[in-house]
């Protein structure tokens, strides 16, 4: 990693992490394989922090949770950003290899290896979202398709949020600043 850490991994280790190189992969990881309309490339850094905005707007959540949403796809730093059927013809290796990662991911930020069922849900609904955002702003969908891939966001409010495409340094900032917020919020 540029922060000098050595990450193995088939055995990550929460002490191998930084998040300094979670946000500068992230930030530098195309959602959509690249296609997607704008100057910049929208990166999975970009695609983490509307999650957590969204998984924030929906209800009420702890700050903990709200940082398990900010990290829900921190894997991708370092193996990429897969669709769906390339993950499926993998198998289940792939999930394997993510779940250490993530596992790994949240020791080291002061979450729980595994999240609960209802939050990893909540995070999955918030992520669901922000896909049919995506769809219909930059990756070329009609609303009509994102619903049926996605789901139609229910409330006018998280339908109106703006996809911002914006260069891989500001938003690997405004990563890490939303990261060290939500530690600090933490305690």
């Amino acid at each position: 990693m540029l922060s000098g850490r050595r990450l193995d991994l088939l055995d990550p280790t929460p002490m191998d992490i930084e998040i300094e190189d979670i946000a500068h992969g992230l930030a530098f990881v195309a959602r959509w394989n690249g296609q997607t309309r704008g100057d910049w490339p929208y990166s999975v850094a970009e695609h983490s922090l509307l999650v957590e905005e969204i998984f924030a707007r929906v209800a009420v959540q702890p700050v903990k949770w709200r940082l398990a949403a900010l990290l829900h796809d921190a894997p991708e730093y370092v193996i990429g950003d897969m669709i769906s059927p390339v993950k499926s013809a993998i198998g289940p290796s792939y999930g394997e290899l993510d779940a250490r990662l993530t596992a790994a991911v949240h020791l080291r930020f002061g979450l729980p290896a595994v999240l609960p069922v209802a939050v990893k849900k909540a995070i999955k609904d918030a992520d669901r979202i922000s896909a049919w955002l995506e769809a219909v702003q930059i990756a070329g969908f009609t609303e009509a398709e994102a619903d049926k891939l996605f789901g139609r966001p229910k409330t006018e409010m998280l339908r109106c949020l703006e996809i911002r495409l914006r260069a891989p340094a500001v938003v690997r900032a405004e990563f890490v600043a939303r990261h060290t917020g939500l530690m600090a919020l933490m305690g």
